[in-house]
């Protein structure tokens, strides 16, 4: 009996001579007589199983998909990017050509140069001292047409313009913007007659129009005197006035007032006697260059910066 239990053949037994020769080495199966051949060893093909194979390819799909997304994100973004940094650039290329244009000098306009004007005259009552305002010596040419000068005798402290005109007028003066009066006083070259000037400062000319077109025309009225006492003015008062008088010129009204130095009063003065008389001729001419100081058109500059465009 074998060793996995299966029965020899009849008639055979171990070791006998009819499949062959026992002689070692002997025979033509030497050691594996009585043994069939081995089979062929066949491999078979792994299959995978159709549900993983079916996840590996969804797989592959959505990296593919999360790819192109990430690329066409990419492409929206860098293109974005540029979109935004050419308007960013635009727009400081034109700021800066519109600063390098509104910095360079160019000519002025006509409406700029008149503005200039306006702002330059406006401020001299401010930014001008009052010696330039008022200055020491005026020259006038009275009815013998000989040249003059009349002196400064004093400038009076800056007072509303209601507190250095008379009613009539301060009322005027105020409903139209008047902001200030300046005052002065003068005497002739022969110690005469004595004038006191005073400028209205009103916000514009145009509201310096608008008063002087309410000013009644009355030469009883205007500016009141500026006395300093111990000086040849020291008599001139309210009632020694014997003229009043205004001008205007850009957004000041320059009044004038008259009178002898020696005190005589208005009422004891004869008209006629005003008629043929330089004290109205030496007011007139004291006032009117004040006014045209303070009026003069200034130099204006041609450009933008200096003369130099």
């Amino acid at each position: 009996m074998r060793r996995d239990g299966s029965q020899e053949p009849p008639g055979e037994s171990p070791g006998s001579g009819a499949a062959g020769s026992s002689t070692p080495g002997g025979g033509a199966g030497g050691g594996t007589a009585g043994r069939p051949p081995a089979a062929p060893v066949t491999r078979r093909r792994v299959r995978p199983w159709p549900a993983a194979a079916r996840d590996r390819l969804a797989a592959e799909r959505a990296e593919a998909a999360a790819l192109e997304r990430g690329v066409r994100y990419r492409t929206a973004f860098l293109l974005l990017t540029g979109i935004i940094l050419a308007v960013a650039t635009t727009a400081v290329l034109s700021g800066a050509v519109g600063l390098l244009r509104e910095t360079a000098s160019r000519p002025l306009t006509a409406e700029e140069q008149n503005r200039y004007v306006q702002q330059d005259v406006a401020r001299r009552w401010r930014t001008w001292p009052t010696t330039l305002v008022f200055p020491q010596e005026l020259e006038y040419v009275g009815l013998t047409r000989t040249r003059q000068y009349a002196q400064r005798i004093g400038i009076a402290p800056e007072v509303p313009c209601r507190a250095g005109t008379d009613a009539a007028v301060g009322s005027v003066l105020i409903e139209n913007g008047c902001r200030t009066l300046l005052r002065a006083t003068y005497v002739d070259e022969t110690s005469t007659f004595v004038v006191t000037v005073g400028v209205a400062v009103m916000e514009d000319a145009e509201k310096r129009r608008a008063a002087a077109g309410q000013l009644a025309v009355d030469d009883r009225v205007g500016v009141r005197p500026v006395a300093f006492p111990g000086t040849a003015s020291e008599l001139f008062g309210a009632a020694q006035r014997q003229r009043n008088a205004w001008v205007g010129v850009g957004p000041y009204i320059v009044f004038s007032t008259a009178g002898y130095a020696d005190g005589r009063t208005r009422a004891a003065v004869a008209p006629e006697e005003i008629t043929h008389s330089e004290l109205w001729p030496t007011a007139q001419s004291v006032a009117g260059r004040i006014a045209h100081a303070l009026g003069a058109e200034p130099a204006v500059p041609r450009c933008t910066q200096g003369n130099v465009c």
